[in-house]
């Protein structure tokens, strides 16, 4: 056992030397803080090196995490009409269906929900399981919850008449599976912040997703 703790202690060393720096808006900061940051599969999709650079909410609350994940997409409207959608996470996971909310489909119609408070839960499966829990909140900005060792931040970024939705996802626990999370998460982040950019341009346009 103890060879075996020697073992990743060398690895993890030798991972944690040949990472870069990266500089970012708000200065430099490194990525050696992450365990595996750079050598997993599915750590990042539809970002540039800015967007990765950039601090968010969830790095506050994680501050060496073990794990960092970064995803995004452009939505076709402004924070204004993207926001709704986001504060919707409240009600389904708007992923794969099947998958993550047990058959049940998520809501394809705005139900007018108050934004989230610190304190509220997350999301919910099913329309009955309560998930997570809402850490900070900044209207049309950001949307910041933590769901077990999990912390995750969906930030909203105008870019003229579009709007970049970004999501990190930090963690702040080492499990052996980190890596299997990373690959798995991204197909599911993917889904849902496609999900969520279509309804989102739907409802601008008054169609139907």
């Amino acid at each position: 056992m103890q060879s075996a703790t020697a073992a990743h202690d060398l690895l993890t060393q030798v991972l944690e030397a040949r990472r870069p720096h990266v500089r970012g808006s708000l200065g430099t900061r490194s990525r050696s803080s992450s365990t595996l940051a750079g050598s997993v599969i599915g750590e990042q999709w539809g970002v540039t090196e800015q967007e990765v650079a950039r601090r968010y909410p969830c790095d506050e609350v994680v501050r060496s995490p073990v794990l960092q994940l970064w995803r995004g997409v452009t939505v076709e409207t402004s924070p204004v009409e993207v926001w709704p959608w986001l504060c919707q996470l409240r009600l389904a996971p708007y992923s794969y269906d099947w998958v993550d909310n047990l058959g049940h489909r998520s809501p394809r119609e705005l139900r007018g929900l108050a934004d989230p408070r610190p304190g509220e839960p997350f999301s919910c499966v099913a329309a009955r399981f309560e998930v997570g829990r809402v850490l900070s909140v900044a209207r049309e900005e950001q949307l910041t919850a933590r769901i077990m060792g999990t912390v995750m931040s969906y930030v909203l970024i105008p870019k003229g008449p579009t709007t970049r939705l970004l999501l990190k996802v930090v963690m702040d626990r080492g499990h052996w599976y980190l890596p299997a999370v990373a690959v798995g998460d991204w197909p599911m982040a993917r889904r849902q912040l496609k999900n969520l950019k279509a309804l989102a341009e739907a409802e601008r346009g008054g169609g139907e997703s």
